[in-house]
């Protein structure tokens, strides 16, 4: 920038006011021109602020006045006037230099701006792409530790698995030695049964072949004696016939106390026709008066016996009926003594149609309350058998006294789970998944995937209407034991789960619980083979035997009591 600039953009910088006096030259009349200039320039200076591209064409200058004050006010005039237009070219040039300025700051700023945005956007796509690679990180943690939460739980699936193989290895070792400890058992009650028969045997055999030289002997000493008896009836006969002077045909006389006594047994009214020759009496002497006849008394006709009446035929429940009110009437002790024996009858014979034998021994000692536990180690999961059988025993009984429970799938799953706790509960337990052979069970038996259709349809048919026209609890109870046996449901003791099933049914019907003894068990198993008449013939003499023998029972009872 040249000095002469720099001069007059100093003096348009500097504040509007006074001017001094450059001298005394000045003149007034040029004072408002001066004025006038100065608010010229300031128009033009407010002109050029407001647009610095826009230039107003140079004035055009008067004619110069003729006189030399006019000339020198004049070329003031122009002076002014020129340096009025350097004012206003310095004042655009300063103007347009700021607007450059500004507009360069604007730029800048722009630009500034710009850097901002694409420095924010960079920080944005950093803080994205650190984002991305953090969610990455987070997925490939989260993954891992599921992977590791996974590989964990695999883990412990597998060692709950083995823990459970070694559970269920134990359980069965358990099984297998308690089984082997029950054979073991059973084969030593089994030698001891044997070796106590073959003594019994063996005394019977003595006994009887004491009786028999018994009998022998005494049978020898009556033949001597009959001969000795008829050798002197024969001399005593020849000795009469020598004395009589007789001839008989035969020399035997029988003794008289061998004839038996046929007094009264004759029909005629009078004496003898004729007088009968007695062997061994002399006859009367000729004219010798033989002493009259003693009046034979006089008989009476006996009256015809009465004409018997027919006995009235009693049914079963009748007769049940009866023999519960006789034992009330009889008292505590032979109804507590009835009780014990049926409990145990039933445990014996059920458990041995199964091919289990228990000893009487083994019986009381499982079923006698005050004992805590039995001598025999051995024998603790026998008398834990029989406990189970006498529970579920109780269970049937109440079952028979409460006719509202209905009789359903579950009875029969809870029936077999109080045999067998080691099984599960009702929800649990599981139907047989093969088909056993029993030694003495050859009948058919249902396939595995049918067993739960076929005891629904047997319990339906059992709540249905043609179990109720039967009319007959022992035909009902024989047939659902006939039908529940020939499905065979459970692996074990699906035989005693029916025979309870059915006893629940004959209680209900108020018959007594049938007991199907063991000398039956070959004609039992036969008739399950496809004689469901036999199985209702067997049932209905097992509960005619128990009758009877409770009958005679309470009948000794009265009798010592009555005497």
């Amino acid at each position: 920038m040249s000095a002469r600039n720099k001069k007059s953009k100093k003096k348009a910088s500097k504040p509007r006011g006074k001017r001094p006096a450059k001298g005394k030259a000045r003149s007034r009349a040029a004072r408002p021109a001066r004025a006038r200039g100065g608010k010229a320039k300031n128009r033009s200076a407010s002109r050029s602020a407001g647009s610095s591209r826009t230039r107003r064409p140079a004035p055009k200058h008067k004619a110069a006045p003729k006189t030399a004050a006019a000339r020198k006010a004049a070329a003031l005039r122009v002076k002014r006037e020129r340096e009025r237009e350097r004012a206003q070219a310095e004042r655009r040039r300063a103007a347009e230099k700021k607007a450059k300025e500004r507009e360069k700051k604007q730029a800048e700023r722009e630009r500034l701006a710009e850097k901002r945005e694409r420095e924010r956007e960079r920080a944005q796509a950093q803080r994205e792409r650190e984002q991305a690679a953090a969610q990455k990180q987070r997925e490939r943690e989260k993954k891992r530790v599921a992977a590791e939460r996974e590989k964990e739980r695999a883990r412990a699936k597998k060692e709950a698995l083995a823990r459970k193989a070694a559970e269920k290895a134990a359980r069965e070792a358990e099984k297998k030695r308690i089984i082997a400890e029950r054979e073991a058992a059973k084969e030593a009650a089994r030698k001891a049964k044997e070796e106590e028969r073959a003594r019994r045997d063996a005394e019977r055999d003595a006994y009887r072949k004491a009786k028999e030289a018994e009998r022998e002997r005494l049978r020898a000493e009556r033949e001597a004696a009959r001969r000795l008896r008829e050798g002197k009836v024969a001399r005593a006969s020849r000795a009469a016939q020598r004395i009589d002077g007789l001839r008989v045909g035969t020399t035997r006389v029988y003794d008289p106390a061998a004839i038996p006594n046929q007094s009264g047994t004759t029909r005629r009214e009078g004496g003898f026709i004729g007088t009968p020759r007695l062997v061994g009496v002399r006859p009367a002497e000729p004219g010798a008066v033989s002493p009259p006849p003693a009046p034979l008394p006089e008989r009476r006709p006996t009256p015809p016996p009465a004409a018997a009446q027919p006995p009235v035929q009693e049914g079963v429940e009748q007769r049940y009926r009866r023999i519960l009110e006789r034992l009330e009437r009889a008292g505590d002790a032979l109804k507590k003594e009835y009780e014990g024996t049926l409990e145990m009858s039933w445990i014996h014979h059920d458990s041995a149609l199964e091919g289990v034998v228990y000893t009487f021994q083994e019986l009381s000692a499982a079923m006698d309350p005050t004992a805590a536990a039995p001598a025999d180690s051995s024998m603790q999961p026998v008398c834990d058998e029989i406990r189970r059988h006498r529970q579920a025993i109780a269970y049937v009984r109440d079952l028979g006294e409460r006719r509202r429970v209905p009789l359903n799938v579950d009875v029969v799953k809870k029936l077999f789970v109080m045999l067998h706790p080691d099984e599960g509960d009702v929800k649990t337990v599981k139907y047989r998944k093969d088909i056993p052979q029993h030694r003495l069970y050859f009948h058919e038996y249902a396939p595995p995937d049918k067993i739960a259709y076929r005891v629904r349809q047997i319990m339906d048919w059992l709540n249905g209407p043609e179990a109720k026209k039967m009319k007959s609890p022992l035909r009902v109870g024989a047939r659902v034991h006939y039908d529940l046996l020939r499905v065979f449901p459970f692996a074990q003791d699906s035989g005693k789960v029916a025979r309870l099933l059915m006893n629940v049914i004959l209680l209900r019907g108020g018959y007594p619980p049938a007991i199907v003894h063991s000398t039956e068990r070959q004609r039992y198993y036969e008739a399950l083979k496809g004689q469901l008449p036999v199985i209702i013939q067997l049932v209905n003499e097992s509960i005619g035997n128990a009758l009877a023998s409770i009958e005679k029972r309470l009948d000794e009872h009265e009798a010592r009591a009555a005497s």
